[in-house]
């Protein structure tokens, strides 16, 4: 992939963040952040911090971006990419659907095909918490955790949970489908759904997204970075690879390309998993300052031990069928 073509990625990326009006100061920030970071901070490839204030200063045209994308599979991506970015806070508003049907049209998408790509994932962006995961019949799922804690149970139980699902969510960041990065959103409010439910606290969508938003993940800053670290990694280029030589099912050349997105969702998603627990065990009596320290402390631990998880991860990619990501999230 040129030069050219990343930065159209990465400006198409932006734009789908901003499609339904400008963000809330703590998410702008996080949006930054997800620039610089998924560029690694020099703006070498993906969501570069010129990109970045380019889109901010109304200097971008979609339509000049989409004719930037010289192939079928890199406009087919673009536009997966745009609409991950777009369901990453839930269903497709007006707004979004009208900027995405017009991004489908410049990128000569099928106006049938992009219908399918955003009702798709407008269903994996339903409120996750209406219904169970369901995970396809060659994956074991997290354990389930029961509605109250059993008496004299210990912690590990918990974090046995919470290990799965890092893994879980560090194997869909490894798919090189671009709407694998959609899932990850869900599995995380569900894992923290299920932790508040287990000491005793029912949650909505807008309990989790607040938690998540107090220890700093922005739910489309989160997607966002995700789509940048593919773009910078080649990871699109891998796929592009695969749609040309027939074997999309193949994921074992994304893999090693995939590591550090990998490795930063796992943490991340373990890091969400210990405030939860040390929140609701605590009976939702922890700071901010708290919260955001434990969580700091709990992404650093989950990147140190990412070596020992990394196979275990791996498998679990190797064994996701791509066209079931909506068992996720399904009942």
């Amino acid at each position: 992939m040129t030069s050219f073509e990343r930065d159209a990625m990465g400006a198409i990326c932006l734009l789908a963040a901003f499609a339904d009006g400008q963000p809330e100061p703590a998410e702008l920030e996080r949006l930054k952040s997800a620039a610089a970071g998924a560029s690694g901070g020099d703006g070498a490839g993906g969501l570069s911090s010129e990109v970045y204030q380019r889109v901010m200063l109304k200097q971008v045209d979609v339509g000049t971006e989409a004719a930037r994308l010289n192939t079928p599979e890199l406009r087919r991506q673009a536009f997966e990419l745009a609409v991950g970015i777009c369901d990453a806070d839930g269903v497709t508003t007006d707004a979004e659907r009208r900027f995405l049907m017009d991004l489908a049209w410049k990128l000569q998408i099928p106006e049938n095909e992009a219908r399918a790509v955003i009702d798709n994932a407008d269903e994996l962006a339903a409120d996750p918490l209406s219904r169970p995961i369901g995970m396809s019949a060659a994956v074991a799922a997290p354990p389930p955790l029961p509605a109250a804690p059993a008496p004299g149970a210990s912690d590990a139980e918990i974090d046995a949970s919470i290990r799965n699902h890092a893994i879980l969510c560090g194997a869909l960041e490894l798919l090189p489908q671009g709407l694998a990065s959609a899932a990850i959103i869900p599995v995380q409010m569900k894992m923290v759904y299920s932790i508040g439910k287990r000491y005793g606290y029912p949650l909505d969508s807008g309990h989790v997204k607040d938690l998540l938003a107090t220890v700093g993940v922005g739910v489309t800053s989160q997607v966002v970075e995700s789509f940048g670290r593919r773009i910078m990694g080649g990871l699109v280029e891998s796929i592009t690879r695969h749609v040309v030589g027939g074997s999309l099912g193949k994921v074992a050349g994304s893999l090693a390309r995939g590591g550090t997105g990998a490795a930063v969702t796992f943490a991340t998603t373990y890091g969400l998993g210990q405030v939860a627990r040390q929140y609701y065990a605590g009976g939702r009596k922890m700071s901010a300052i708290d919260l955001k320290s434990v969580f700091g402390r709990s992404v650093e631990q989950a990147k140190g031990a990412y070596g020992q998880f990394a196979p275990a991860i791996q498998q679990q990619a190797s064994s996701l069928n791509p066209a079931r990501l909506l068992d996720l999230v399904r009942a």
